[in-house]
């Protein structure tokens, strides 16, 4: 299987065959904050490996070259106001730049660090390499909570810090993944996509699933916090049914998008451009969502690792993107989070 479907959503049919991860994990109680919480953002990153973005999966696929850029991006972020969570993978809890930068930073208090599990790169290495397994949620119980285990230990020898919050490598969040996680201790979890689906290699379909943070158990002890997706434009109020009918039209979501008419917008700045996360950050302050949860991919901070970062001028326009963003939020008066608030607000 190509990786070129690694990232990307492959395109959303009601012929696609329903993956084992499809709609396993229905949405619980809405989250609700403390009032003083107001409205917030949060900057995650997928602290991970340089791949080949076309080629197959590979264990061998595990540089990291790109780490000496943390330690710019960490001054840029606290530059702009914003407090990072690094989501960090197998290979980055072994690169000694990654482990000093962001270690330093994080027990400072000037970020987060987080677990994300690329299983491909994460051992033990007892299934075999493919596009599904790639999904951890899809792996055999034991093996996904041996991974994480595996991954959540060295995080906390390396760093210096218990993580709190987890997002599953490519949003494959699975039907024992809630336990494993529970069993951990991990408080968020921020691996599913709204408005995406990812059946078509054997992923979960999070198109129904909601944009705003919500409780995954009645105890109230995991918080599941959606990465943020929204539709935009004048007909979003119709979105639920107009994008079911869309879906079986060739073209008309295209179509609607370029009319502005309805846009599903991803708050990322990997292949959204700044006009477009404005609409969606206007969009979500309108859905009156509590918390927006920004997210990219950390080789895209150099260029050549990523196919939204080819070169310097990319870097630097991804530097920009969230200066502009992180300038409009300011002035609609949403405010940076980190883990800790959210918890505490949510708990309270």
């Amino acid at each position: 299987m190509p990786r070129a479907m690694y990232h990307a959503p492959p395109p959303r049919s009601g012929s696609a065959a329903s993956g084992p991860l499809g709609d396993i994990v229905p949405p619980g109680e809405r989250a609700r904050f403390a009032p003083e919480f107001g409205r917030r953002v949060l900057l995650t990153i997928d602290t991970e490996e340089e791949f080949d973005w076309s080629a197959p999966f590979s264990r061998e696929a595990t540089g990291t070259s790109h780490t000496h850029t943390f330690s710019g991006f960490q001054a840029l972020c606290e530059g702009i106001g914003a407090h990072p969570v690094w989501l960090i993978d197998w290979p980055i809890a072994h690169d000694p730049v990654a482990i000093e930068v962001l270690g330093e930073a994080a027990r400072a208090g000037r970020a987060d660090i987080g677990i994300h599990l690329h299983p491909w790169v994460n051992p033990p290495f007892e299934e075999a390499v493919s596009a599904r397994n790639s999904y951890a949620g899809n792996l055999p119980r034991a093996l996904e909570a041996e991974k994480f285990g595996r991954l959540k230990a060295r995080i906390e020898e390396a760093f210096g810090v218990a993580p709190a919050i987890y997002r599953a490598g490519r949003y494959g969040f699975g039907p024992n993944s809630a336990a494993m996680l529970a069993e951990h201790g991990i408080a968020i979890d921020s691996s599913m996509r709204p408005l995406f689906d990812y059946r078509a290699d054997g992923g979960p379909d999070y198109r129904h699933h909601p944009a705003h943070p919500w409780w995954m158990d009645a105890g109230r002890g995991l918080l599941e916090l959606p990465v943020t997706t929204v539709h935009a434009g004048a007909l979003s109020r119709f979105a639920p049914r107009l994008s079911l009918f869309a879906e079986r039209v060739p073209r008309l979501p295209g179509l609607l998008a370029r009319a502005r008419l309805l846009e599903r917008i991803a708050l990322t700045p990997e292949g959204v451009d700044k006009a477009e996360a404005l609409r969606g950050i206007d969009a979500a302050v309108k859905a009156d969502l509590p918390l927006l949860v920004l997210s990219f991919h950390s080789p895209s901070l150099a260029p050549g690792h990523t196919p939204y970062v080819r070169s310097t001028e990319d870097v630097a326009a991804l530097h920009d993107w969230l200066r502009t963003v992180y300038a409009r939020l300011d002035a609609l008066g949403v405010r940076s989070a980190c883990v800790a608030d959210i918890l505490a607000a949510a708990r309270g």
